[in-house]
């Protein structure tokens, strides 16, 4: 375009004839090469001026993508060095120019009704998470058939179900992202599937933040329909999402997903401890308080000098061996089940138990008459 007399004019005009191989060519790739060719033929206006290249189609966000090749990533590489500057809508091209000074053009009439942002896209996620870390695989899959496949990493720690929703909100931002409006998303997560579509309820607090994350994004499109795909049949998100152990990072590119989708669950320390046996000595040994009763005092008092406080926490004092932490009634018949048939699984009488406890370095009043009653309850002895 030119100013002229404070209008805008169109100076030159290009249109050409694809050859049979670039008949068969994808729409989008159609339209790069179209620009390719113009940057060939006007070399001279693109080295000479700024030019401000007008398209609806996501021509921008596809030719910035590090995952694409071929000859879509050699032509990029060819734009790239004019600095080109694409992605502006053809309605404001049409609204900058004088009424009665618009080209009428067929194809240029037709390009709003086959916008790839008006169709639908298909979007296939896959989370993972094992014991070697966590991360997400992504295939966005254009109206043209462009595949865009992504890996991501996930430096937090999460479960399988959260992996899953977080790479389904990645893929969600992605399709947003490269202007999609319309999503066929697919998933091999029953669960966020059913959650999702309001089959199943979030009764987890976590999968409901998750949920109403999802639902807020989905919200930001026309319309987003969600699909149970069965592991078998996602083949391309699936080993993408295992790339964070795969040793593969050097190979693909994988974004490393600094913190979760939602936002981190608000945990209150809770320091009350209900009263128990050691809570007079505690409370005399840290604050001086004694008991209001007049016998229990004196008793309290004696009792004292059988136990020290260590950062808060009472040690009954041993004669041959080391202190003993006091535990309460619930941690005391935690301590008998585990030792009796937990982990050990000795299945042993109460003396025996009461001395690996002692040797664990545990103590609380009344420990073989709580051990007798906790193993009789055993229905194995």
């Amino acid at each position: 375009m030119v100013e002229r007399d404070g209008k805008q004019m169109c100076i030159y005009y290009i249109i050409g004839v694809l050859a049979g191989p670039e008949t068969r060519y994808p729409t989008l790739e159609k339209l790069v090469l179209a620009l390719v060719h113009a940057t060939r033929r006007l070399r001279r206006y693109f080295q000479g001026h700024r030019m401000q290249i007008i398209t609806n189609y996501p021509l921008q966000q596809i030719l910035h993508k590090p995952e694409i090749s071929g000859r879509l990533g050699k032509w990029a590489i060819e734009l790239g060095a004019l600095d080109s500057n694409q992605g502006q809508a053809i309605v404001d091209f049409l609204a900058e120019i004088p009424e009665g000074e618009v080209i009428q053009d067929p194809v240029v009439n037709d390009i709003p009704e086959s916008s790839t942002a008006m169709q639908t896209w298909k979007l296939y996620t896959d989370g993972s998470s094992s014991g070697k870390g966590a991360g997400a695989g992504l295939m966005l899959i254009s109206p043209d058939k462009i595949k865009l496949m992504y890996a991501m990493r996930f430096d937090f720690e999460c479960s399988n179900n959260e992996a899953e929703y977080d790479a389904l909100l990645a893929g969600l931002r992605m399709a947003q992202s490269m202007g999609a409006t319309r999503v066929d998303a697919y998933v091999d997560s029953l669960l966020v599937n059913n959650q999702v579509n309001e089959t199943y309820e979030a009764k987890d607090e976590t999968m409901a933040k998750y949920l109403a994350k999802t639902k807020e994004l989905i919200a930001s499109f026309d319309n987003v329909t969600l699909n149970h795909v069965y592991r078998g049949k996602n083949q391309i998100a699936n080993p993408l999402s295992k790339l964070a152990t795969s040793g593969m990072e050097k190979e693909v590119k994988v974004e490393t997903l600094q913190s979760p989708s939602i936002e981190s669950r608000e945990v209150s320390a809770v320091t009350a401890e209900e009263p128990c046996w050691y809570t007079p000595i505690l409370k005399f040994l840290t604050k001086g308080e004694l008991p209001s009763a007049k016998g229990d005092a004196p008793k309290i008092q004696t009792r004292a000098l059988q136990y020290e406080v260590n950062n808060d926490v009472l040690y009954r004092k041993s004669y041959l061996g080391p202190t003993l932490r006091c535990v309460s009634p619930a941690e005391a018949k935690y301590l008998i089940q585990k030792i009796h048939a937990g982990i050990c699984s000795v299945h042993a009488g109460p003396r025996a138990v009461i001395a690996k406890i002692q040797n664990a370095g545990y103590y609380w009043l009344m420990m073989h008459e709580d051990a007798v009653g906790e193993l009789r309850k055993s229905r194995n002895c």
